[in-house]
């Protein structure tokens, strides 16, 4: 199974724990990445413009040449909402094993999304291709952005640029719900997200925690939306759909047509969200695959520790088993960019986020200022 996205290990693990082999092309080559692939490639992208055609062909081509046998298909993650070129480029030389480019192009083209949700009479946060008269309460996004670093608040003078569009800043609970679409069924589950901002990255992602207790008219509100727009935009396997909820009242921001962050707080120990994926995909009711599996007992959590205290180059440490991400010694990680992740599970939501915070600040200090027993193996 060939998996591209800026980090795949995620994905790599879900896929393992399925049964299949990861080939994987991301960015980091991270240690646990590098342990649930049977091959990798690492390649540079930048998160504005995601990955180069030619390196990254290059790059899955080597991989399925020196698999053990031919790769069944392709998996993308995050690192191609901006580009459905490249999307449609791939899917001329793999089996595409997700969305199609046009599918993706509508559903991240702010014109054809929003237009369609106003259509729909679907709740969304009042947006626009040309920037405000007025900024206040007013943010600017990147058509295709990912992670949050893409939305600042509208500054007074706005450059041209065709790759931006302007939405309107709604206060409210950020509630993201995981999906995996079939024309045979839909299975959904809902998760809390936050951030973790920064003066110049205010909606910079942060972490995400299961085990969300809402009332049964939201949820129903939020699933109708939900089959509303999968149907609408014909979406197929792994995908997510994040709303902000003010007093009951949920808008819609966004659909990332692709597997997202919330793999690591929602998949179990048999990878059974990327087998109902595959299910999915192939035109499969993915709740066959879940019936029985899918059913966490517990809350979890998952975030991103940042190197926010400075640039760091990573040292030989005893990595606590509730780390993933892990940069091999030697890694230079630049201030503000991600270091690793940290994961969390409890009986209730409240004490898996909890949890995971102490343990962002364990790593933090085991990272920066060196082992301490306590504190690192919490």
């Amino acid at each position: 199974m060939l998996i591209a996205a800026f980090s795949g290990r995620a994905l790599a693990q879900s896929a393992r724990r399925a049964g299949l082999r990861p080939l994987v092309v991301d960015c980091f080559g991270d240690e646990d990445t590098r342990a649930a692939a049977h091959d990798i490639r690492c390649l540079p992208a930048r998160v504005q413009v995601g990955f180069t055609k030619r390196p990254l062909l290059a790059a899955l081509d080597s991989l399925a040449a020196a698999a053990p046998s031919h790769p069944v298909g392709l998996v993308l993650g995050a690192g191609f909402e901006c580009n459905p070129r490249l999307v449609a480029a791939l899917a001329e030389h793999y089996p595409l094993l997700g969305n199609s480019a046009e599918t993706i192009r509508r559903a991240k083209d702010p014109t054809d999304f929003f237009g369609t949700l106003a259509r729909l009479g679907i709740r969304h946060p009042e947006t626009r291709i040309t920037p405000p008269g007025a900024p206040d309460g007013w943010l600017m996004k990147r058509i295709g952005g990912s992670g949050g670093l893409h939305i600042h608040r509208c500054p007074a003078i706005v450059e041209p640029d065709p790759r931006r569009y302007f939405q309107r800043e709604e206060n409210g609970a950020a509630i993201s719900v995981l999906a995996i679409a079939s024309s045979r069924g839909t299975a959904f589950a809902v998760s809390r997200q936050w951030s973790s901002p920064r003066k110049r990255r205010p909606y910079r992602y942060g972490g995400a925690v299961s085990g969300v207790r809402i009332d049964a008219e939201l949820e129903a509100r939020l699933l109708d939306t939900g089959l509303a727009v999968i149907a609408e935009f014909g979406l197929v396997g792994l995908l997510s759909l994040d709303f902000v909820v003010h007093e009951g009242d949920p808008l819609l921001l966004e659909v990332n047509p692709r597997p997202g962050a919330t793999l690591d707080i929602l998949d179990d120990a048999t990878g059974s969200l990327f087998a109902a994926h595959l299910a999915a995909v192939q035109g499969d009711n993915p709740a066959d695959i879940l019936k029985g599996r899918w059913s966490p007992p517990r809350a979890a959590a998952a975030a991103y520790l940042y190197a926010d205290r400075g640039p760091i180059v990573v040292a030989p440490v005893a990595w606590p088993e509730w780390t993933a991400d892990r940069p091999p010694p030697g890694t230079v990680v630049a201030r503000g960019q991600p270091l690793a992740t940290v994961k969390a599970a409890a009986l209730t939501e409240p004490e898996a986020e909890r949890l995971c915070q102490e343990r962002l600040g364990a790593l933090s200090h085991l990272l920066y200022e060196g082992p301490n027993e306590k504190e690192t193996h919490r």
